[in-house]
């Protein structure tokens, strides 16, 4: 594409433009199609499951049946339905079909583009209709209660084309902002929306940015934090390889708005996908002059570098951040530090997360009462969850603030699958808290989450059900945070550490009641007294499960028995009388603990048995159990 000069000729490109997108928001009857567009999911998740064959496949196929006036292939974002991928969504029909295989292609093309005969066996069987099988996703309860805002472009561009963006209104907001607000009125439509920081501690973005602004200095910065930690989540990277161009249209907004003109991207070095997508992203709007000198004509510059993370969680907080950037050791700095004044190489920064960011673009072009009109008085807009775990419709949701945890996990996640009860559900990543099912009606908002001992955190979502062991959970998280803790302050290296010692100990059975006074006195110290969120967060589990899930340490510690069977060294195996001594229990086990005759009751030496479950995965009579 050429430079773009001016307002007026943006203008004139979106006009021009965007009917090659209405297509895709329109629908018609089958023999009224003059062209059909195929979108094929080029998320992480679907790439991984062959997607770009399936492109490869159907621009073959297209051209083998003589299609290529009548269809184009488009690669897009990830459609959020991760569990049922790849995907692949055919405009106008709108019809989605699931689980796409490459072989699958050319009955596509030759049953619906062809003969305009959906492929029925690809469709989506919806629960709630009966595993009726639907064409549409609105049909679906996954997407029917989301509001895609953020996530508004993902899916259904080409996240590699700066045409389809711009089609999109893409960068008219920086535009608007650049021939008509001033900086403190851009900063008041941020203010006036009250967005607030998706990264996890949900502070104001428009005071960030006020305090950056009034910053007095000749160099200021603007930074996208893209540095996804937390175990299971991936919204962030699925907005930069379904959406990059919104990032990067929002940091340059940003940097009039404070007076920046230099902006960097830290992104962990994992995120191959989604860096290629920045790359490519970048590139073409310096070509278009979106990025760069001179930006439209108005004399306003502004220009962004990408920075690489070497996996650090530590490094998502926003100092560790910003001592990675400087190429110093990944530690966060004693507060208190505002690093909107005094941030990357000593000069004011603004720094803000990749959701914050995608927001925006469209906070400026619809206005901050529009943005207002969904969420809650304390949380206005919507949130990206990636939900995960026990629950039926895996993926990527993006809700209004106030939707309940109940509508998230039955309604939207289809609810829990083998028809296991719903335990708890672990919002926020390592560092949130276990919400037990009296608290699934709570709204997800930032004050209802805090009320109930949890976070929003960046936006993972963990279901677990019945046969989860919530001590195990606990460890597990108390895992991750000793091994990603920085190790600069003592409560964080030591505390958690001694925190996850304590748990090893009762999983093992050998804990004590002392054990769980002192555990929930440790875990009060350490998020009192450690030096950065990382640290103060980290006993979060422990404290919320010990609030709702005091029985399951009683169990560990009194009884010496794990209720859900998870912890290993507390199970005891036993054969039953439903055995008819086939012997295979016996011939399969490694520790030669099992004794018997043939077609007699065998017998399990417990103080031999190493607990590895190979003889109940090899009855076939369900003659051995846990006690």
């Amino acid at each position: 594409m050429d430079k773009i000069r001016s307002f007026s000729e943006l203008q004139g490109l979106v006009k021009e433009l965007k009917p090659s997108l209405d297509l895709r928001n329109s629908l018609f009857s089958p023999s009224a199609i003059i062209k059909r567009e195929v979108l094929v999911c080029g998320g992480t998740g679907c790439s991984s499951a062959n997607s770009k064959e399936i492109i490869e496949n159907l621009e073959e196929c297209i051209s083998n049946y003589n299609l290529d006036d009548k269809v184009s292939v488009h690669l897009t974002g990830c459609f959020g339905f991760c569990a049922k991928g790849p995907i692949v969504k055919i405009f106008p029909d709108n019809v989605f079909y699931i689980k796409v295989s490459p072989d699958d292609v050319d009955e596509i093309v030759n049953s619906h583009l062809v003969n305009n005969i959906v492929v029925e066996r690809l469709l989506f069987e919806e629960p709630s209709l009966d595993h009726k099988k639907v064409e549409k996703h609105s049909d679906m309860s996954f997407y029917k209660k989301q509001l895609r805002v953020a996530l508004r472009n993902c899916g259904n561009i080409d996240p590699e084309n700066i045409r389809e963006y711009i089609a999109t209104d893409g960068y008219m907001a920086l535009a608007r902002c650049l021939t008509s607000l001033s900086q403190d009125q851009v900063i008041d439509i941020v203010k006036d929306s009250r967005l607030r920081g998706r990264g996890g501690a949900g502070f104001p973005t428009g005071i960030k940015w006020t305090t950056s602004k009034e910053a007095s200095a000749d160099q200021k910065y603007v930074i996208c934090n893209a540095d996804e930690g937390d175990p299971g989540a991936f919204m962030d990277r699925s907005i930069l390889e379904g959406d990059p161009h919104s990032v990067l249209e929002a940091m340059a907004i940003c940097g009039y708005a404070i007076g920046a003109d230099k902006g960097y991207i830290y992104i962990r070095a994992e995120y191959p996908l989604a860096i290629d997508r920045l790359k490519v992203a970048i590139n073409q709007a310096r070509q278009c002059g979106l990025l760069g000198k001179d930006i439209l004509g108005t004399g306003f510059n502004f220009d962004i570098d990408i920075k690489y993370g070497a996996g650090a969680f530590v490094c998502g907080e926003g100092s560790a951040l910003i001592h990675s950037i400087e190429g110093n050791r990944g530690e966060p700095q004693l507060k208190p530090y505002v690093y909107a004044i005094q941030g990357l190489w000593d000069e004011p920064t603004c720094l803000n997360n990749v959701e914050t960011l995608a927001n925006i673009p469209i906070i400026i072009n619809n206005g901050s009462e529009w943005f207002n009109t969904f969420g809650t008085e304390d949380s206005s807009g919507t949130k990206v969850f990636a939900l995960g775990g026990k629950v039926n419709n895996v993926g990527l949701v993006e809700v209004p603030m106030g939707t309940t945890l109940r509508e998230i996990v039955y309604e939207i996640g289809g609810g829990i699958p083998n028809e296991k009860a719903f335990k708890a559900v672990q919002t926020g990543g390592p560092s949130g808290g276990c919400i037990p099912s009296k608290h699934l009606d709570t709204p997800i908002d930032f004050k209802h989450l805090s009320q109930i001992g949890s976070m929003m955190g960046s936006g993972g979502m963990l279901v677990l059900d019945e046969t989860d062991c919530m001590v195990d959970i606990c460890k597990f998280f108390l895992t991750f945070t000793v091994e990603e803790s920085c190790g600069k302050c003592t409560p964080c290296r030591i505390g958690n550490k001694r925190l996850l010692e304590m748990l090893t100990k009762i999983t093992e059975g050998k804990g004590t009641l002392q054990d769980l006074d002192e555990l929930k006195k440790l875990a009060l110290t350490i998020k009192n007294t450690s030096l950065c969120g990382l640290g103060k967060c980290a006993p979060n589990p422990v404290l919320s499960t010990l609030e709702y899930f005091y029985d399951e340490y009683l169990a560990h510690v009194v009884d010496k028995k794990c209720p859900s069977g998870k912890c290993q060294a507390l199970l005891n195996y036993r054969i039953t009388d439903a055995c008819i001594g086939c012997t295979k229990c016996a011939r399969n086990c490694p520790a030669g603990c099992i004794s018997g005759s043939v077609k007699q009751q065998h017998v399990i030496d417990t103080t031999k048995c190493l607990k590895c479950g190979a003889c109940m995965e090899n009855c076939k009579f369900n003659a051995i159990v846990i006690e």
